[in-house]
């Protein structure tokens, strides 16, 4: 299930090509900076709203807006149509597919997202890969650095796969659902059509069209001693 076209479809992006001679989706985090760096022509072609910073080697596509206080530093590919909002700090290796939206404190970098993924508010995006109209919940994260700084592996049926990279958050197919202040580990796969409750913190390998959730903790109401 690791294969991209196992996780997404491939014509929700106009930047399939990364993909070309990948087994492994996460194979294409480590061609993002080639990529753009041969094939990305700056330009601003969208509207900016008050004075956002953007800095050389950065194209953005027509119909896209870029609003005060948010920070673009090159090299970052933006398609059309899309919604760049206050607070929003793109750093470096981003490529961003079209009717995208990123939201107010959010951190990008070194990710590709497909078309239409939503992005909103107080999201960590790093070493990761977001498929067409995946959606993150206010506080979702992507962990992508081990505690122990150790390279990242991802634990398939049949045997633990080493990725040999030591910054991997997430690949998250298509139309998946992470839930608010769900808090993805490094090297986390999450498939299609999947819905990660909120609260949950997953790490591994989620089938598609699975639903993850914690079981609620017991709340206890205890009265409350009066001063005299």
């Amino acid at each position: 299930m690791f294969s991209p076209d196992s996780l997404f479809d491939l014509d929700r992006t106009e930047h399939s090509v990364i993909f070309e001679n990948v087994t492994h989706a996460w194979e294409a985090l480590a061609k993002i900076s080639t990529y753009l760096q041969f094939r990305l022509k700056p330009g601003i072609h969208g509207k900016l709203i008050g004075k956002p910073f953007i800095s050389g080697a950065v194209y953005i596509g027509a119909g896209t807006i870029i609003e005060h206080g948010a920070m673009i530093k090159g090299p970052a590919w933006i398609g059309e149509g899309c919604e760049i909002r206050n607070g929003a700090y793109i750093r470096e290796n981003v490529v961003v597919g079209n009717g995208v939206v990123l939201g107010n404190a959010c951190e990008f970098k070194n990710c590709l997202i497909f078309d239409e993924a939503q992005i909103p508010h107080f999201n960590y995006v790093g070493d990761s890969i977001l498929g067409h109209k995946a959606h993150l919940g206010a506080g979702a994260i992507l962990s992508n650095v081990r505690l122990d700084h150790a390279p990242i592996s991802v634990a398939a049926a049949e045997a633990v796969i080493n990725t040999g990279l030591k910054k991997f958050g997430a690949i998250i197919g298509d139309r998946a659902e992470i839930g608010c202040n769900s808090v993805l580990s490094p090297g986390s796969i999450i498939g299609r059509d999947t819905i990660i409750y909120p609260g949950t913190s997953w790490r591994g390998v989620l089938a598609s069209n699975s639903i993850a959730k914690m079981e609620p903790q017991t709340l206890r109401i205890l009265p409350r001693q009066q001063k005299n």
